[in-house]
C-alpha cells in the first residue's frame, strides 16, 4: 500500500497528474453484500439469492451492488491521499461515476487514483481525485469515479 501525503492543503496544488496507490486488497464477501442490501433495502436476487444467482445470473453467481462498490471509495480514498494539517475536510461530491464490470461475491478489490485537478477554493484547496476500483484477476475496473474534496487550512 502506498499513500501520497501532503503536509497542508496548499501542498495538494502541485500534485495534479500524480498517480496514487494502490491501496490494500479488501474482501467483498456475501455477508458484506447482504449487510449492504439490508442497509439500503435493495434485495435484488442478483445480489442476495445465492442459489438463484448461481443458477440464473449472467455473471455466474451473486455480485456486489454497484453502490456498495462506490461506497468502498470512502474506505480507499484516505489510503490513496492524505493531508496532515487541515482544519476540516469536506466531501463536495462525485463526478463521472461508472461501473464497467461487476464485483462477484467473494472477490477482492483495491483502488488506484490520479489527482485530476487541485485549485484554491474558499478557505483551502479543492481536489478532484479519480479513483479506479480494481477487481483482483480482472482486466476491467469495477468502478471509476471522480471524487471532489475540499481541505480547509
Amino acid at each position: 500500500m502506498t499513500t501520497t501525503t501532503a503536509a497542508t492543503p496548499a501542498d495538494l496544488l502541485p500534485l495534479v497528474g500524480a498517480a496514487l496507490g494502490p491501496t490494500h486488497w479488501e474482501q467483498v464477501d456475501q455477508d458484506r453484500i447482504d449487510l449492504f442490501a439490508d442497509a439500503t433495502s435493495d434485495h435484488q436476487w442478483l445480489h442476495v439469492d445465492v442459489e438463484r444467482a448461481n443458477a440464473e445470473s449472467p455473471f455466474g453467481g451473486p455480485i456486489a451492488h454497484g453502490y456498495l462498490t462506490l461506497s468502498m471509495v470512502n474506505l480507499f480514498l484516505p489510503e490513496l491521499i492524505t493531508v496532515e494539517q487541515f482544519s476540516a475536510g469536506l466531501n463536495i461530491g462525485l463526478e463521472k461515476v461508472r461501473f464497467p464490470s461487476p464485483v462477484p461475491a467473494g472477490s477482492r478489490v483495491r483502488a488506484r487514483g490520479e489527482v485530476v485537478s487541485a485549485e484554491e477554493a474558499k478557505g483551502g484547496v479543492q481536489v478532484v481525485v479519480r479513483v479506479t476500483v480494481e477487481v483482483e484477476g480482472s482486466d476491467k475496473p469495477a468502478c471509476v469515479v471522480d471524487t471532489v474534496s475540499r481541505f480547509l487550512a
